[in-house]
């Protein structure tokens, strides 16, 4: 896959990007360069190898996977002007 100058302006111009005619030739070859590598990535045969979440081989850390309230009703309600039982209170708006 390579671009065109064409299709650099209109990915610029869809990421309201203000790209210049200079700016715009030299992103051409920037960006097949780019997709370049990637298709030479997509040539390597993975098969058999496990994703990673780290370079170096690591534990995740996790929690345990229990329904709970957060413990922390009180601290989310203490700046609310008005509240009741843990829930904000606000005003009918009935237009």
């Amino acid at each position: 896959m390579s671009v065109d100058l064409a299709t650099v302006k209109r990915v610029a111009r869809l990421a309201r990007i203000a790209v210049s005619e200079d700016e715009a030739t030299r992103m051409v070859g920037e960006i097949n360069g780019i997709l370049g590598f990637v298709e030479q990535l997509s040539e390597v045969n993975v098969d058999g190898v496990e994703p990673m979440t780290s370079v170096t081989p690591m534990e995740m850390k996790k929690r345990m996977d229990v329904v709970s309230d957060g413990s922390k009703a009180d601290d989310i309600v203490a700046n609310a002007p008005n509240t009741d039982r843990n829930f904000f209170l606000v005003p009918k708006v009935v237009e």
